[in-house]
């Protein structure tokens, strides 16, 4: 019997994640931009106007004892949904940006063991490209397939690519929003009797048209104004890049297990500062539940017995007083 096989293509490119700036390396090979006679360049910055082309060389380098084959190509690049992590789009997708307007001059390219080999590409921005950040990468993909053992066996294809900050001229906006925020709390049937979790979930979108770099903080308050959390967030893209939204959650630990709680998330970056809230209500359930239905019990109990009532049992009446009646003389001269 043939094992099925999935082909995982995710094209994360995990070196391409927001790291401290160096090459892209995997291990076993790696790609950079060509070193400039004043420094070794980490990434490939290049600035443009609509209608210009640019001119730029990338090195495939091969950390192995044996050749290598590598299918290069251009993409775009994007935030992962799950962590907002750097990634880049795979061959079959559609290109807008660097992915679409770079040109290689070979498709394949095979690097011998320990050397490397120098690339030359251009980037022709179309006259009617927008303004702001397009961001991208030159990739060098292995196109074997690394198969696992097992019923369902994993074909995985490897790459590295060189991040491409591309800015085309013109007006540029920077503008972030926060969205869907929601809050799943839970906490024990009996106050005091385990922990009480909120989750925070929520979107950050950039709506401008340049890579931000957010800050996102917490604030939560309760009855009266007090302050039950200010925390700076962590879990949070170091870049976000335009367009994209990141889906992100916040876990609070020791939330309030009797309160209003109103939730307040607030996402700066430059130039930019947007916030949005959201509330929940913390009761012990239970506890309430159970004194509901007491007063419910007590109340019906009262209505019956009411009710139960004869109707001149209602009070005891008073008799009215007695008076003797007076005599009746009989009339005079009779």
């Amino acid at each position: 019997m043939r094992k099925p096989y999935v082909l995982l293509l995710p094209l994360l490119l995990g070196l391409l994640s927001a790291a401290p700036a160096r090459a892209a390396d995997n291990g076993s090979w790696s790609v950079h931009p060509l070193s400039s006679a004043v420094a070794a360049r980490p990434y490939f910055y290049v600035s443009a106007d609509p209608g210009q082309t640019v001119e730029d060389k990338v090195v495939v380098a091969n950390k192995t004892g044996k050749p290598l084959t590598f299918r290069l190509y251009a993409a775009d690049a994007y935030n992962t949904a799950r962590d907002g992590g750097f990634a880049v789009k795979s061959p079959g997708e559609r290109m807008r940006g660097v992915g679409a307007w770079a040109e290689l001059p070979k498709e394949r390219v095979t690097v011998p063991g320990h050397r490397t080999v120098t690339v030359p590409f251009t980037i022709k921005v179309p006259r009617g490209a927008e303004p702001g950040d397009h961001p991208g990468a030159i990739v060098a993909l292995d196109e074997r397939i690394d198969r696992g053992d097992g019923s369902v066996a994993l074909g995985v294809q490897r790459a590295v690519g060189a991040r491409v900050y591309l800015t085309v001229g013109g007006p540029t906006l920077p503008a972030l929003a926060v969205e869907n925020v929601h809050v799943s709390h839970h906490q024990p049937l009996v106050p005091g009797l385990g922990a009480s979790t909120a989750t925070i979930s929520y979107t950050l979108h950039n709506t401008g048209n340049v890579t931000l770099e957010p800050k996102v903080e917490l604030r939560a308050s309760g009855l009266f104004g007090r302050t039950l959390l200010t925390r700076d967030l962590k879990k949070i893209p170091s870049q976000l890049l335009p367009g994209q939204r990141v889906h992100l959650t916040e876990r609070w630990k020791g939330a309030p297990q009797l309160d209003w709680t109103d939730v307040e998330l607030t996402a700066t970056a430059r130039n930019t500062k947007e916030s949005a809230t959201a509330s929940f209500v913390a009761v012990p359930w239970l506890v309430a539940g159970v004194l509901a239905s007491g007063i419910a019990i007590a109340g019906w109990l009262l209505i019956r017995r009411r009710r139960r009532r004869p109707k001149g049992a209602r009070g005891t009446a008073r008799p009215a007083p007695t008076h003797p009646h007076p005599k009746v003389g009989r009339p005079a001269g009779g």
